[in-house]
């Protein structure tokens, strides 16, 4: 009996550049098209929170912007234009601090530096901010999917996060649906035969770094990536935002850098 190798692939979708809202699910079967995809099951497809919330119409024009007392003063604390901080602050649901230029943020419990705000792939003046309700959103692409294209597929919705201490940036998932988002490892035995007490894998943050690594975050203009074979446990039920978060409380990071030993 021959034993087959599955070989997991990624395969970076051109597309054409949005201006103005769009029907995010109509532009997706363009591109699988133009890009001559024939979806399967168990492919994953990985998106651009900015491509999402550019179809949102998800863009701020900063100079319809009023910066607040509050505003003002952070934009002092940190050195940020004022208008910039305004928008950070009605963006995030809490604010930990910060450095020069960045403000260390929580927006549906997802830590990161501006609120997730980016300046990048937009004009001087405008913002892309977060995509508004990404589980919902992947929800009903992997529904419509199936219904034109009669294949069970998993949706993730990816952003590029920096890392602590690391240099660069990864992928990160915000959102995903139809697939299994995290593996629970607890009671499995690793190499030395010692059952794991505490160890969850995470799917859909490992696949969205893959993805991104080939989406680039540059000129490239690959908003989608399809990833192929990842052997990733497909499922049927809505994922609820509590599956791939956890509370600040329970974040090692954000109740360790409150017990500081000065």
């Amino acid at each position: 009996m021959s034993n087959y190798i599955v070989v997991l692939t990624v395969i970076p979708l051109k597309a054409k550049r949005q201006k103005g809202s769009f029907d995010l699910f109509d532009e997706i079967s363009k591109i699988f098209s133009n890009n001559k995809i024939m979806l399967k099951n168990g492919d994953v497809i990985v998106i651009s929170s900015k491509y999402v919330a550019n179809s949102q119409g998800r863009i701020l024009d900063t100079n319809s912007i009023f910066a607040s007392k509050d505003a003002e003063s952070i934009s002092k604390k940190f050195k940020i234009k004022p208008k910039f901080a305004e928008v950070i602050l009605r963006e995030s649901d809490k604010i930990f601090g910060g450095v020069s230029g960045f403000v260390i943020t929580s927006s549906d419990n997802i830590l990161a530096p501006n609120s997730g705000i980016d300046k990048s792939n937009s004009d001087g003046t405008k913002l892309i901010l977060y995509p508004e309700n990404p589980y919902q959103v992947a929800e009903n692409l992997k529904r419509r999917i199936f219904v034109k294209h009669s294949v069970n597929v998993g949706i993730i919705i990816v952003d590029s996060r920096l890392m602590p201490a690391r240099v660069g940036t990864i992928g990160v998932a915000i959102a995903c649906s139809g697939l299994e988002p995290v593996k629970d490892l607890r009671g499995e035995i690793d190499l030395d035969g010692n059952p794991l007490k505490v160890t969850f894998q995470a799917t859909a943050d490992n696949l969205a770094s893959i993805a991104n690594h080939k989406m680039g975050e540059g000129s490239e203009s690959q908003p989608i990536a399809v990833v192929r074979d990842s052997q990733c446990k497909l499922i049927s039920r809505k994922i609820l935002h509590s599956e791939m978060t956890i509370s600040h409380e329970q974040c090692v990071y954000v109740r360790g850098f409150a017990n500081r030993l000065d």
